[in-house]
């Protein structure tokens, strides 16, 4: 997907197939969140902003880092749903092929739904930089940071409803479980980026 230009990527989200789908789309909302955290760290890397040199280079590197996760993220939920539409292809002629198939889609579902939950996480970390950076960066592009928040607030909230989606399908109660917990927080992540949008929009129009 990384070498794909954008406009043939939208192009086959746009198509009649199950691949490139809203998982795809969360992880890549995460990569952006990522990509603009970094870019604001890029721009508070000057004399103006020397007090928080280490720690402003330090969230650089982290944001390359969980851009570089995301990437991968949107290519694996690819994958993990590709192996879902393929386990439903399975021949359901004989009772072993029913069997062998059903057992086939309840394991691609808990992949399908483990990807989007590190997207989750991926969206809570670059979150988690995009407040730190708010109140020690540069203040000219300090709207990316609001627009990071955003895009990591998407990246959870999207992620989250392709968790969802895949819980009825899945029959093992401690998978369930695992998935509904990783789920469980991300009204609260979306409530830490609106706080950080409402902060930077209300230094905005003072």
């Amino acid at each position: 997907m990384r070498s794909e230009t954008i406009e043939a990527f939208l192009a086959q989200l746009a198509g009649r197939s199950p691949t490139p789908g809203g998982g795809a789309t969360a992880a890549l909302h995460a990569a952006q969140a990522a990509s603009l955290v970094a870019m604001v760290g890029r721009y508070s890397n000057t004399a103006k902003y020397a007090a928080h040199a280490d720690r402003i280079t330090e969230i650089v590197v982290a944001a390359d880092r969980l851009r570089e996760c995301a990437l991968q993220l949107s290519e694996a939920d690819v994958d993990a749903f590709g192996a879902v539409g393929a386990a439903y292809q399975l021949p359901k002629d004989t009772v072993k092929h029913v069997a062998a198939r059903t057992a086939s889609i309840a394991a691609a579902l808990v992949g399908a739904g483990r990807v989007p939950t590190q997207v989750i996480r991926v969206a809570d970390e670059i979150l988690s930089l995009a407040e730190e950076l708010e109140p020690i960066g540069n203040r000219s592009v300090i709207s990316d940071i609001a627009a990071a928040a955003d895009a990591a607030r998407a990246a959870a909230s999207t992620a989250r409803v392709n968790v969802e989606i895949n819980l009825g399908g899945i029959t093992d109660a401690d998978i369930v479980a695992e998935l509904v917990a990783a789920i469980a927080d991300v009204d609260g992540l979306a409530m830490r980026a609106d706080k950080v949008t409402a902060a930077i929009r209300d230094q905005l129009t003072r």
